[in-house]
């Protein structure tokens, strides 16, 4: 919808169509008053939100190199995960770096000597190691497979060759797409001395 200019006396409804003010019922108008106050004060607390999140990145890798420095040693930029937590182990600040992986056709190479495997054990090998490699490369709708599942078929002990070509295939067929770093913070419950989150995500508070 194109911005145009609005007259004193006016309002634009949701079709850009310009209404006279006295035109409005006053629940619409109340509508209008009560949704407009929480958008902008949710956008002056994104924009917070984002201050924060580029400082909090800057403190932990200034302290990271500055706590390298102690040793001699240049911090290799902002990459790698970091764990922080204070003298007292009240809170606790972790940066973690999430890897996009995506896996190239050898992925395929890997599923059809899994398939033969399981072909030659069709006898003795146990439903839920096959419900469990079924289930790993089911494709979602996005033409995705589960990255999670695929890599955890590397810890079954299985040794067979064509098992041990095909879990090589796997892993020569990651590729790394991309990375998103994340900072969460936690306080630790004095009762359980587990760590909580502390959440900045509206849904969770």
């Amino acid at each position: 919808m194109t911005k145009q200019h609005i007259p004193a006396g006016f309002v634009q409804d949701a079709r850009g169509r310009l209404v006279p003010e006295s035109m409005v019922k006053p629940v619409d108008q109340l509508r209008d008053q009560t949704v407009q106050a929480l958008v902008d004060q949710a956008k002056r607390l994104q924009a917070q939100l984002g201050e924060f999140k580029t400082r909090a990145f800057s403190d932990i890798a200034a302290f990271v190199e500055a706590s390298h420095e102690q040793y001699g040693v240049k911090a290799g930029g902002t990459k790698g995960n970091i764990t922080l937590i204070t003298f007292d182990g009240r809170f606790k600040v972790v940066r973690q770096i999430a890897e996009h992986i995506q896996f190239d056709e050898r992925l395929q190479a890997a599923k059809e000597l899994i398939d033969e495997c399981i072909r030659e054990w069709t006898k003795g090998s146990s439903d839920e190691i096959k419900a469990l490699i079924n289930e790993a490369f089911q494709v979602d709708k996005q033409g995705n497979v589960n990255t999670g599942r695929i890599l955890g078929l590397r810890r079954l002990a299985i040794e067979h060759p064509k098992w041990t070509t095909a879990m090589r295939a796997i892993v020569d067929s990651i590729r790394i797409t991309g990375s998103k770093p994340y900072v969460r913070l936690y306080e630790r419950d004095d009762e359980t001395e587990e760590y909580r989150p502390i959440s900045l995500d509206l849904a969770a508070i």
